[in-house]
């Protein structure tokens, strides 16, 4: 749906962190002078990114700490974390395939990130070249470009999921990017598409984009 209905057009089809063009097959189109020294065959295509990631708000489920007794494999063997989750537990689905906090990024760049916080890495160099995505001691700084969306979906989160709760430094910082870094109106269109698509507002959203006097 985010691809078909959301992403529709060349101006749109850009990554989240590395502003890379897209097109309709995920392949990307990498800015020059992107590297990648790792996970070289995922830099071809774009990956959905979970912004929050999935470990940030799955671990606070006892199936991905603890298991499921419906989660055994055919083999008999018992299994937890994302997968039993992912299969026994309603909320955890929704919480995963929510529209608001997925992005898309280059693959290489998502496989890196990882389940890393959001940090500023003061004196760190780039991961990419020139995409100024830095990525250090299970840590990572995304671009100044990307800092905005990042701060309002982790805020979306925060309050759409009263389970999924912020470290107190964590919302500093994420506060702090959502003052400084301000809506766009590609932001608020988004969300706009998002909102008829999967039922519900996001009402971070609706006062940023209302106060930038954008449509949504």
């Amino acid at each position: 749906m985010l691809e078909r209905q959301v992403y529709t057009n060349d101006l749109e089809r850009k990554t989240i962190y590395c502003g890379a063009q897209f097109d309709s097959k995920k392949k990307v189109t990498a800015p020059a002078g992107f590297q990648a020294d790792k996970y070289k065959k995922r830099a071809k295509k774009i990956e959905w990114e979970h912004v929050v990631s999935a470990e940030n708000f799955g671990r606070t489920f006892s199936e991905w700490r603890q298991g499921n007794a419906q989660c055994v494999s055919r083999k008999g063997n018992s299994f937890k974390g994302r997968r039993c989750a992912e299969k026994v537990n309603a909320e955890y689905q929704l919480m995963q395939a929510d529209m608001y906090n997925l992005f898309p990024a280059i693959g290489a760049v998502n496989a890196s990130r990882s389940n890393y916080n959001f940090v500023m890495l003061a004196g760190k160099e780039s991961s990419f070249g020139s995409c100024a995505m830095k990525i250090a001691a299970k840590k990572a700084e995304p671009p100044q470009s990307a800092r905005g969306q990042i701060a309002r979906t982790y805020l979306y989160m925060a309050s759409a999921y009263p389970r999924y709760k912020m470290s107190k430094q964590q919302y500093k910082l994420m506060t702090a990017w959502h003052q400084q870094y301000p809506v766009s109106n590609w932001e608020c269109l988004r969300a706009k598409r998002i909102a008829r698509l999967q039922g519900n507002l996001n009402q971070v959203l609706i006062k940023s984009c209302g106060e930038a006097g954008y449509s949504i």
